[in-house]
Formats: C-alpha cells, structure tokens, sequence
C-alpha cells in the first residue's frame, strides 16, 4: 500500500470568514489537498500544524478537498497541554466534521460527527463509523474538519491534524435500527426514567448495552439518550430497546454558554450548537425542537464548571432538570432558583415544571439516580413526553421511594403538575404518603417558603396532611430530605415533587 505524507503549517490564520449562516466570524483555514489514487489501493495522509492563542475563536474550520473514490476518511488530532498558572484552565480542544452537503449553522444535511474532546481520532466509512460519527459515503467534494478551542492556556496552544484517505471499493451501506416509539407499557400509569445519559457515542464510557442493561437493573421503565453534539447513538437504540424498556432519542445541546436537553427527537435528527446566548439563535434551535415534537430541557443550570452554567434564559424551556445526579450544592441553587419562578408563575396558565436525571456516564455513576416519575396515557414517546410537559411528574433518588401527593377542597381533587381550581376562601387539604426513604424528613413549601416539616418512620415512610387556603398559598409542593450536614442545612433531597397550584389562574 503506497502513501504520501505532506506537512502543512497553518501558524497563522489565513482568511476570517463572515460567511452568512455562520455565527459570529469564523476562521477558516486554507483548504487541504489530495492527489487522488495512484492505484486503487492507495492511502494518502496530510498534516496540518498550527497554534491558537487567548481569545481563539469558538469554531476554527479545516476545508479537506475529498477526490473520487474515497472508501474511508481517517482523522487524527493531537495537542499540548502545559501546566497553566494557577487558577486558569488549561488547554481542551474539540474537534469534529462535516461533509460536502453543508457546515452553516443549522445545516444538518452535512454533519457527520462529534466527539468533542473525548477521542483523539476517528474514521468514517459507508459501512461504519467510529461512535459519534455517521457512517455513510465519503463523498467528492470540500468536508470541513471542525476544531473547537474550549480552553486555551495563557501559553497557547499547539496542535496537529493528520488527515488519512484511503481509497477503494465503498462496501455495504450501514443499515440503522432506530428504537420504536412505544414499549408495551401499564396504560396510564406512573413510569421512572433517566433522560440524561451518556454512552461511547460522546463522552461516556458506558456501551449502548451496558446502559440499557443498566437502567433495566435500575428498575426504570424509558431513558433517553442524551449525547453531546451528535445523533449517531439513535441508529443503533433499537438493538437495545424491548418491550420493557423505551428509549428515547435526544442530544445535550453543548453550548459555550449552557447545556441543554432535546428530548423526544426522530431518530437521526441533530441540534447544532455552534452559538452563544449573545447570538440570538437559541430560540431558532429551540423552536426547531418543538416543531419535531421535542422537549426543551436546561440541564444543570448551575453547574460550576466552564460552558456549563445556563445562561440561556428559561422562557422558551418545557422543563428545567433542577437535580443532576448526586444531590450537590448546584442543585440546592437550581431549585431555589426554579422555586423562585414558581411564585411569578403560580397565577399564569404556563410554568416550567422540574425534572431530574442521572447524567450518567460511566460505571460508578448510578443509572437513575435521580429519576423522573412521570404520569403517562401510556409507555411511548409521546405519551411520556406529555407527562413532562405537563409537570405531572416528581422525581426520586430510587425505585425504592413511593410517592402520592394531591389537594382537595369543595369536592374537587388536584394531582402533582395539575390546579385545583377553587375559590381563595376554600379549605385546601393537602396529602402525602412517601414510603421507601429511611431517615427522611418531609417538607412542603409553598411561595412563602416552608411550611411544614414532619419526620417519616424508621422505614421511612409516613402521611402528612396540612390544612391552607389558596388566597394564602399560590401552590404546594413536597419534598422528602435526609439530614446530612455535609449537603447543607436543608439535608439531601431523597424526593420531591412538581407543584399543585391553588385557585384560579389570572385571565
């Protein structure tokens, strides 16, 4: 096999590029060339060098001019990473590629992966792919490898880009299996999922088996699959779905200014992420969700590392996932921030209910904790994402836990996400029956705060009843926490529940 190596130094960037489609100016690099095939079997490589300094721009693009008769594209990438000063984050490079068909923001016709800085190589063919990457033809034409500078040390940051053709016969086509939409189910019922959760397809160590595997032992009845920047796990779901177990589709849209969840896509469907809260293409992305009958989730919206934190607003969100794994000091700030929109939102017909979710991505990250509880028609797609929608939903460290909660007053009877609609002067009784959290102590909370607490039995379970009127409190809500001085003064959460709002909505 014959094979021709051509260095190629990109020390300085050679064109801005203000090229519409693209958010915010991006730098394009002079275009990579190819040869062609000496002979039907032959492999050519090229190696681009170059350096980027403080301030980098988000996205840097590398044209590669692709002959005919390409079998396999390869790409492999390295870069420093010397020790920053302290307190300054050193160097992370992401990288990832889109074919001829078109790399503009929003154009998902040519994306072809992403494995941001998880791998350090890749390979892309009509039979297969690397996960995170789309198998399919190498077609002819210009691909633009993507590099994405996270974090750059005050030092800079050098790297290289080795681009691999090797030519050939095409062989098979991938054949994808997508997930169905519906597993068999109990009818309307309550079902636990964890729909934040990460494979080998991005930047989890778990296989697509192994996760399934796992939320089967962990007792849940749907996840959803929630890779970073990319659609390539939902062509294989369906190996891994049953009966048993829906999985849904979805990515985590990883922004530079927040992460955010599209739960409930077709299969194959992709949310581009190459934007800031200052470029006003959220809401573009978030609506484009919704018109594919997706849910727009904020994840971890104080998460305290770089990039994570929302910033994104929460007017356009079908939900907010206030709990992500463990229970930390982030979460405590998600729910009183979460809580705090609650009291502007307890007299409006719309709200953003709360959700939790593991964000597992390895083992010793514990598939379901938390969990979502959602009252579902049914064990499908849609039905679940209804559920969500409608804030009928409470969430919990595990199966373990039981949970009924509901209000009622003047005859009428209001259930978790629902409104009992009656006048302020009525009598409002509220209910809850926990069982399965040992140690727990329950609290509710209204929009002045908590206003109830009452310890659970030894095996940790209990009934709780609280009298109030809805020209007092606008809506109550429960939770069950375990005193724990090291997850602060309130203890760690165990459960807790979507509101039920009190009294007649304004309008």
């Amino acid at each position: 096999m014959s094979g021709v190596t051509d260095g190629v130094d990109r020390r300085q960037f050679l064109r801005i590029s203000a090229t519409a489609g693209l958010a915010g100016a991006a730098v394009v690099l002079d275009p990579v060339l190819f040869a062609g095939p000496a002979a039907a079997s032959a492999t050519e490589t090229r190696v681009v060098t170059g350096r980027f300094s403080v301030g980098a721009p988000d996205w840097v693009y590398l044209p590669v001019d692709v002959p005919r008769g390409v079998r396999e594209l390869s790409v492999r990438y390295t870069y420093d990473r010397p020790t920053p000063p302290a307190g300054q984050a050193g160097n992370a490079l992401d990288i990832g590629i889109f074919d001829p068909s078109g790399h503009e923001l929003g154009d998902a016709r040519g994306f072809r992966g992403w494995s941001g800085g998880f791998r350090d190589s890749f390979t892309i063919s009509r039979s297969e792919a690397t996960p995170g990457y789309l198998p399919g033809p190498i077609e002819p034409g210009r691909w633009h490898v993507i590099l994405g500078p996270y974090t750059v040390a005050p030092q800079g940051l050098e790297y290289r880009v080795e681009i691999t053709l090797r030519y050939g016969d095409a062989g098979p086509a991938f054949v994808p299996r997508p997930a169905p939409e519906r597993a068999t189910g109990r009818g309307r019922a309550w079902y636990r999922g964890d729909m934040h959760l990460h494979t080998v397809h991005s930047d989890g160590r778990y296989t697509p088996a192994e996760l399934a595997a796992g939320a089967r032992a962990a007792g849940l009845d749907f996840i959803a699959s929630t890779e970073h920047n990319t659609s390539s796990a939902a062509a294989i779901w369906g190996e891994h779905a049953g009966p048993d177990l829906l999985i849904i589709d979805g990515e985590e849209i990883t922004t530079r200014n927040g992460h955010w969840l599209a739960v409930g896509l077709p299969a194959g469907a992709w949310i581009d992420w190459r934007y800031r809260a200052t470029d006003g293409s959220f809401a573009e992305f978030a609506g484009l969700v919704h018109r594919l009958g997706g849910l727009v989730v904020g994840a971890h919206p104080h998460c305290p590392f770089v990039g994570c934190a929302w910033k994104f607003g929460y007017g356009r969100l079908d939900a907010v996932e206030v709990w992500n794994g463990p229970w930390t000091a982030d979460d405590e700030v998600s729910v009183a921030t979460w809580d705090g929109m609650l009291v502007a939102e307890a007299r409006s017909a719309r709200w953003v209910p709360a959700i939790g979710n593991s964000d597992a991505h390895r083992p010793g990250q514990v598939i379901g904790l938390p969990h979502t509880v959602v009252l579902a028609r049914g064990l499908d797609t849609r039905s679940v994402l209804a559920g969500v929608r409608a804030g009928r939903s409470w969430i919990a460290e595990s199966t373990a836990v039981q949970l009924a909660f509901r209000c009622t007053g003047s005859g009428r009877t209001a259930a978790i996400g629902d409104r009992l609609t009656v006048s302020g002067r009525t009598e409002v009784v509220a209910s809850l029956q926990v069982s399965g959290a040992p140690g727990g102590v329950v609290r509710l909370v209204t929009d002045q705060g908590q206003v109830l607490t009452a310890p659970l039995d030894a095996a940790g379970a209990g009934t709780v009843e609280w009298i109030t009127r809805p020209q007092v409190s606008a809506y109550v809500r429960a939770e069950v926490r375990r005193p724990d001085p090291a997850a602060g003064p309130l203890g760690a959460m165990v459960v807790m529940t979507n509101p039920i709002f009190l009294g007649h909505p304004r309008g």
